[in-house]
């Protein structure tokens, strides 16, 4: 029995997803151009990871114009690959705790002192918003 496909990218896919982020939709040329600004790939190899992942609904396939050949687009946004691969992370390795995953990264120096600020920024801005939002919901009635 074959193994069900993952909805998340691989690491090869989100290379791929990436390059198409970042360049828009794209030839089988150009993605491997994109690609091998950090290392070698072989065209066969990006080609058949293209179907792959074309399968698993990451991008979408359309034909070019005359003899030019296919052009792909992503079909999920960084957001969401980002978000997915997120908690998947944060499920499997911190049993779903955030607290443990920025615990860990506080108790290994990966954050520096201008991260810590924006975090913190960050925060006093969520908790603004959510203090604003009932009051706001008071003063306009139903929304």
């Amino acid at each position: 029995m074959s193994r069900p496909a993952r909805s998340q990218p691989t690491d090869g896919e989100l290379e791929i997803l990436k390059v198409l982020w970042n360049q828009g939709p794209s030839g089988l040329k150009q993605v491997c151009d994109g690609l091998r600004r950090t290392r070698p790939v072989a065209t066969t190899t990006v080609a058949t990871m293209l179907k792959l992942m074309q399968e698993k609904e990451l991008v979408e396939r359309r034909e070019g114009e005359a003899a030019r050949g296919s052009v792909y687009s992503a079909r999920v946004s960084r957001e969401a690959a980002s978000t997915g691969l997120v908690r998947r992370l944060v499920d499997m390795v911190f049993d779903g705790s955030a607290r443990r995953l920025v615990a860990h990264m506080l108790e290994n120096e990966k954050l520096s002192q201008h991260d810590r600020a924006e975090i913190r920024r960050m925060l006093d801005e969520v908790d603004a918003q959510k203090a604003e939002a009932p009051r706001s919901r008071k003063k306009g009635g139903r929304s």
